[in-house]
């Protein structure tokens, strides 16, 4: 990200950068370059089974997330092609950092990194080219701005189809800034908590919007190298000038902020999140802030804080409403402790929905993975790695109580859904024909009283390493 050596007066600042700072963040005109590693040929395939997205703290690959992404997107099987997208070249070490990586990881089949160095190389027929043909496209860390220069060219368009085909994107720090519908651009400088928190209009705080818009990240303000470089503060600000000025839709504006040092966030094609490597954060400002005007400091009550270690999972297309800790600004001072906090619990019946990925021994009713204490919905994730293989969910009904799950079934295998008692009799169960096929089923507890029950998804031809998701709702 761009770094300012000179201050200004604050002055009120446009939505989206002005041309003429967009132009301000060109380096000298360099050709395209272009450098492609593994098959020369690209991989040709009908369908594919993302879409999937890797937010990263920093710039550089973060292997377990974009391991994940690839194996979603093709299901576990084949391989793929990924383009690497970048503002300005390494000043030093490969010239192709990203790829050095991606190419070692199964299933690519090549890696192409871009370096794009004007605006108008979003229209290069090459480039776009590559990225049409390619099933992922990561944007490298750098300068943000110079991607927001890409808006309303080709490119942009070619990268949403890779999305829309069933591919998938991400980037690391200003590549992670890129990927969020609301865009922190930095056209005119970069901004720090301290300054953004004492004017939110400050003339280094500054939009692009209408660019990317991925499917349940809607309203989203992204920031990457997020603890260390202590960007709440700024986070905060962003999000209440965004509700301020209408740039979210229905008044709520939501931050993601990845930390750095291997920090990523891993999104499914279901909006179901999981964290990698190091923290983020997910913070929501959901009213008008009692102060936000020009040279003012700001004053906001009561942001919504998520914390998400590595391992755990946020719901962005049914979004919690608990689980979050309290934070205020007065004044442009922000609470201390923001990094950390107790989650609020007195939610009422609302629940905001949990998730169980499954843990390996769950074979058996004795070795199920346990449900029982989650609320509802309940997401349960796993993947069948041999063809043998079943992965078994305790649950609990009471009596009146009906149980509805709807599994997504990714293309690498062919699994089949079971309800089963507490002595493993099969009480209803969905057996669709056919991989990447998905099974749902219901049923209701007549019985007083409340039972176990078991749900068990099993594999019927195929396997692979492809999540398949399950969504349990209690009525």
């Amino acid at each position: 990200m761009p770094l300012r050596s000179l201050r200004f007066t604050s002055t009120a600042v446009a939505l989206t950068a002005m041309a003429s700072a967009l132009m301000a963040h060109q380096p000298a005109h360099a050709a395209a370059a272009r450098i492609r590693l593994g098959n020369t040929a690209d991989v040709s395939r009908s369908a594919w089974n993302g879409p999937a997205f890797t937010m990263n703290g920093a710039g550089g690959i973060v292997t377990a997330s974009m391991t994940r992404a690839i194996d979603d997107i093709r299901g576990g099987t084949g391989a793929l092609d990924v383009v690497v997208l970048a503002g300005s070249a390494p000043t030093s070490g490969s010239k192709t950092p990203e790829c050095d990586t991606i190419t070692g990881l199964a299933g690519v089949n090549s890696c192409t990194t871009w370096t794009l160095t004007a605006a108008s190389d979003g229209n290069n027929s090459q480039v776009n080219t590559d990225v049409r043909n390619a099933e992922f496209v990561y944007f490298a860390g750098g300068d943000q701005c110079r991607y927001a220069a890409w808006k309303g060219t080709a490119l942009e368009a070619s990268v949403e189809s890779v999305v829309t085909k069933g591919g998938g994107s991400g980037g690391g720090s200003a590549g992670h800034h890129i990927n969020s519908p609301i865009v922190y651009d930095a056209c005119n400088g970069s901004v720090t908590s301290a300054e953004a928190l004492a004017n939110p209009y400050d003339r280094y705080v500054s939009f692009t919007t209408g660019m990317f818009e991925w499917a349940n990240y809607g309203s989203v303000i992204n920031d990457s190298h997020f603890v260390t470089r202590d960007r709440m503060g700024r986070t905060m600000s962003f999000l209440a000038r965004a509700v301020k000025d209408g740039l979210a839709p229905g008044g709520a504006a939501w931050g993601v902020g990845v930390e750095e040092g291997g920090g990523s966030l891993y999104l499914d094609r279901n909006g179901m999140a999981t964290q990698y490597g190091k923290d983020a954060y997910v913070v929501l400002a959901d009213h008008q802030p009692e102060q936000a005007v020009d040279r003012k400091p700001l004053t906001y009550s009561g942001f919504k804080i998520w914390r998400l270690t590595p391992g755990s999972t946020f719901d962005f297309k049914n979004r919690p409403t608990c689980g979050y800790y309290l934070r205020s600004v007065t004044n442009g001072v922000a609470d201390p402790n923001l990094y950390s906090g107790t989650p609020v619990t007195d939610c009422g019946s609302q629940g905001g929905g949990s998730t169980l990925a499954e843990s390996e021994p769950n074979d058996t009713r004795d070795t199920a993975d346990d449900a029982t204490a989650l609320s509802s919905p309940t997401t349960l994730t796993g993947s069948m790695q041999s063809a043998g293989d079943r992965d078994y969910f305790k649950l609990t009904l009471s009596s009146g109580q009906t149980a509805s799950a709807n599994c997504a079934v990714p293309s690498a295998y062919d699994a089949d859904l079971y309800w089963l008692d507490t002595n493993g009799s099969t009480l209803t169960r969905s057996v669709n024909d056919g991989a990447g096929t998905d099974e749902s089923l219901s049923f209701t507890r007549t019985a007083s009283g409340t039972g176990t029950y078991y749900l068990d998804m099993e594999a019927y031809s195929g396997s692979g390493t492809a999540s398949y998701s399950c969504t349990v709702t209690k009525s």
